[in-house]
């Protein structure tokens, strides 16, 4: 992870945001070696894994229907 000093920080505010929106990795801000904040990129909606799936699955049939022949488990039959 890349480190910035606070003062540098400061002076190049836009530049070091617009960097870390660019490159979409964080960069941590100290001053005198110690860690102050980490400034991370927002996730964009295509790195994003939630609803990635939407529109692959079929229904084949009818979920909640009862089945013609009902199975009985070997478990359960003991």
């Amino acid at each position: 992870m890349e480190h910035i000093q606070l003062s540098s920080f400061q002076e190049n505010l836009f530049a070091t945001i617009e960097a870390v929106r660019l490159t979409e990795r964080p960069i941590l801000v100290t001053q005198n070696g110690k860690s102050l904040v980490k400034i991370v990129p927002v996730p964009t909606a295509e790195s994003s894994w939630l609803g990635s799936m939407q529109g692959s699955g079929r229904i084949l049939s009818d979920l909640l229907a009862a089945d013609d022949e009902p199975v009985v488990w070997d478990v359960l039959a003991e």
